[in-house]
């Protein structure tokens, strides 16, 4: 992935991040994702009071991604205010090792965009549950 994709998808999960809906944390994430068509699909948080409902940025990216028929992801970037920039929790994790394995992980903290810390699907959660063959 070049450096420009990087830009791109950071600076689109920035501007996601301005849709999420957080009214009782205020913690806003946005996130981003890449597929191999050059697409880009984003997503935000989606917090509800019965908090087992809400939704995490990087889920309603990857819904919206398979339900609209994207195709291969190749990066996930996620951005909200936090030092180093939010990783996925683990339900996000599971998800992504099972319709992305082999995607790029850029995450950065809102207020320093250019400082992105990059890891593998894959590499975050090794020992994910794999389907029944």
């Amino acid at each position: 992935m070049r450096n420009r994709d990087n830009h791109r998808l950071i600076a689109a999960a920035l501007k996601a991040r301005h849709r999420a809906v957080a009214p009782y944390s205020r913690f806003r994430v946005g996130a981003a994702l890449l597929t191999a068509s050059g697409r880009i699909i984003t997503g935000a948080n989606v917090e509800s009071v019965s908090y087992g409902l809400t939704c995490c940025a990087e889920r309603v990216a990857l819904f919206k991604a398979l339900t609209e028929g994207a195709g291969r992801i190749l990066a996930v970037a996620v951005v909200a205010r936090l030092t180093g920039g939010p990783t996925p929790c683990g339900a996000c994790r599971q998800l992504l090792v099972e319709y992305a394995p082999r995607a790029r992980l850029l995450v950065a903290d809102s207020r320093r965009p250019s400082m992105v810390r990059e890891f593998t699907v894959g590499g975050l959660l090794p020992e994910a549950f794999r389907k029944l063959r």
